[in-house]
């Protein structure tokens, strides 16, 4: 299994249409201070329970900084069974820029 990209104006469209899972896995003070809507901050300690709790079918967008360490993220998820995984260009920075009314804080 291997992920694919998503840029934002794909990401959004998803969101809109499925029941999309977001997995951001920035550090958590990043995370504290903005994410996207309904993303879960995933780390080494939350993973099991993420897995464990996360369905395999649902879409996975993984988000980081800048769409870099996503991939490696994605990869992974991948290889763990999730058939939809998606890293997402440009990661959360370009994403509060292009679509700051679909963030958290």
């Amino acid at each position: 299994m291997s992920f694919e990209c998503i840029n934002i104006a794909e990401a959004k469209t998803l969101l809109e249409e499925n029941d999309v899972r977001i997995a951001d896995i920035r550090d958590a003070m990043s995370f504290n201070e903005n994410h996207m809507k309904d993303a879960v901050n995933v780390n080494n300690e939350n993973l099991p329970e993420f897995l464990q709790n996360t369905p395999k079918e649902a879409p996975l967008i993984v988000c980081c900084y800048h769409g870099n360490s996503s991939k490696q993220a994605a990869q992974f998820f991948a290889e763990q069974g999730y058939t939809r995984v998606f890293s997402l260009d440009g990661g959360f920075e370009m994403w509060k820029m292009a679509v700051p009314e679909l963030c958290a804080r």
